[in-house]
C-alpha cells in the first residue's frame, strides 16, 4: 500500500494561518505591549443580556436549539429588521457569529471555478474561504480611499463570476460605504444576475451620518450581521443571516452538520440586546476614532476612517512589513497590510483599546515615521 505523500488535504495549501492570530499569539508572550491589533470591543457584554444568559443557563435552557435558531431570537431579529427597514418577512438563521455565516452563504451558492469578486482591502477570511471552497477570489482595488468603484466591478466580472462581496463599515480600513456607493456597486450585480453578499458586523459603529445597507437595494443580497461588535460578544458566537428563502434553506442545512446551532443559553441573552442603549459607547469610539486620526495624520497619509473601529494609514516608506517590524521591536502591536490585500503598503491599528494605549501608540509610531523621513 502506498503512504500518502502529505497528512493533510489538498485544500489545505489554500489558506494560511490568520496573520492576525499571529499577532495575537506574540501579544501573549509580551510583556505590556502597546497593542492596537485586537479587533474586539474592550467593553463588557450589557448586564441584561448577562442576566438573562445565566437566567436560562438556570433554568436549563442548556440543549441543542432548532438549527435555524431559537425562536425567540430570530423573531426580535425580524423584528428589529422590520423597524429598520419598514418591511421584513423573510428567514432568519442564527449563525456563528457573521463568520459563520460567511462560510455557510460561499458554500450554499459558490461552486468551485466561479469567482468571487473581492474589494480590496477585505477582511481576511474573504480569501482563504474562496480558496478553500475551490473557487477564485478576483481582488478589486480600492485604494486609495476604500470605495469600491463601480467601473472597477464592472472590469472584474466575467462569465465565470458568481458573486460581489460588499463590507461596511469595512474592516480593516474603516470605510463606510454611501448610499449612492452601495447602488453603484448593486447595479453592476444586478446587470449580471450576480449575487452581493452584505457583511454589516459593524452596523453600529458609524460617526459622521446614518448608516447605508445593501439589503433593501436588490433581492440577490445575503445580508450578514452579528452581536459580537456591537454588544461586544465576540466569545459568544452569534450572529444572523437573512436573505432569498431558498439560500436561507441551504444555509440552515448546511449548518446542520458543521456548526449545528447557536449556544442555547447565549441565544437567550442575546434576545435581549436590541432593548439595550449602545449610543454612550459609540460616541466614545467616535473619540477615539478622532484621537487617532488627529494623531497620525501629521506623519502618515491615512483616510479618516467612519465606522468599524480600525484605521489602516500606509507605512512610511511604503513597505508595511517593515514597518510592522520595527513597531512590533518598539513594543506596539499592529498589523501588516498584506494581511489584508494584495498589496503590503499599509497597516491596520484598532482602537479598541483605551485612550492611554492609544496616545502611547501615537507616540512611538509618529516617532518611527519621523526616523523613516516622514
Amino acid at each position: 500500500m502506498t503512504e500518502p505523500t502529505s497528512l493533510l488535504a489538498d485544500r489545505m495549501s489554500n489558506i494560511d494561518a490568520s496573520g492576525i492570530r499571529k499577532v495575537f499569539d506574540l501579544a501573549a508572550r509580551m510583556k505590556d505591549p502597546i497593542n492596537l491589533s485586537i479587533g474586539q470591543p474592550d467593553f463588557d457584554v450589557p448586564d441584561p443580556c448577562k442576566d438573562r444568559a445565566i437566567e436560562a443557563i438556570r433554568k436549563g435552557r442548556n440543549r441543542y436549539t432548532v438549527t435555524q435558531g431559537d425562536a425567540e431570537l430570530r423573531e426580535v431579529i425580524a423584528a428589529n429588521l422590520k423597524r429598520e427597514f419598514g418591511r421584513f418577512d423573510g428567514p432568519v438563521l442564527v449563525t456563528s457569529g457573521s463568520s459563520g455565516g460567511i462560510l455557510l452563504a460561499l458554500m450554499a451558492t459558490v461552486n468551485p471555478g466561479d469567482e468571487v469578486i473581492v474589494p480590496d482591502p477585505y477582511f481576511v477570511m474573504y480569501k482563504h474561504l474562496i480558496n478553500l471552497i475551490g473557487a477564485k477570489p478576483v481582488f478589486v482595488d480600492t485604494y486609495p480611499d476604500f470605495r469600491p468603484r463601480a467601473d472597477r466591478l464592472e472590469a472584474a466580472v466575467t462569465p465565470r463570476t458568481r458573486m460581489i462581496i460588499l463590507n461596511s463599515p469595512c474592516n480593516p480600513t474603516g470605510a463606510v460605504l454611501s448610499a449612492e456607493d452601495l447602488a453603484a456597486a448593486v447595479a453592476v450585480a444586478k446587470r449580471h444576475g450576480l449575487l452581493v453578499m452584505s457583511d454589516e458586523c459593524y452596523d453600529a459603529f458609524v460617526y459622521d451620518g446614518a448608516f447605508a445597507s445593501t439589503w433593501p437595494l436588490y433581492d440577490r443580497v445575503i445580508l450578514l450581521r452579528s452581536f459580537s461588535k456591537t454588544y461586544a460578544m465576540t466569545g459568544w458566537r452569534l450572529g444572523y443571516a437573512v436573505g432569498p428563502a431558498e439560500i436561507v434553506q441551504a444555509m440552515t442545512m448546511l449548518q446542520q452538520y458543521t456548526f449545528v446551532c447557536g449556544p442555547a443559553p447565549l441565544q437567550a441573552g442575546a434576545a435581549v440586546a436590541f432593548e439595550t442603549d449602545t449610543a454612550g459607547r459609540i460616541e466614545d469610539f467616535r473619540q477615539r476614532r478622532n484621537m487617532i486620526y488627529d494623531g497620525l495624520r501629521e506623519r502618515f497619509r491615512v483616510e479618516k476612517p467612519g465606522g468599524a473601529f480600525y484605521i489602516f494609514p500606509e507605512a512610511p516608506g511604503g513597505n508595511a512589513t517593515r514597518f510592522v517590524a520595527r513597531a512590533i521591536e518598539n513594543n506596539v502591536l499592529i498589523i501588516p497590510g498584506n494581511v489584508f490585500s494584495e498589496r503590503d503598503t499599509h497597516f491596520r491599528i484598532s482602537y479598541a483599546a483605551s485612550r492611554e494605549t492609544i496616545a502611547r501608540g501615537i507616540e512611538v509610531l509618529n516617532r518611527l515615521a519621523h526616523q523613516e523621513g516622514a
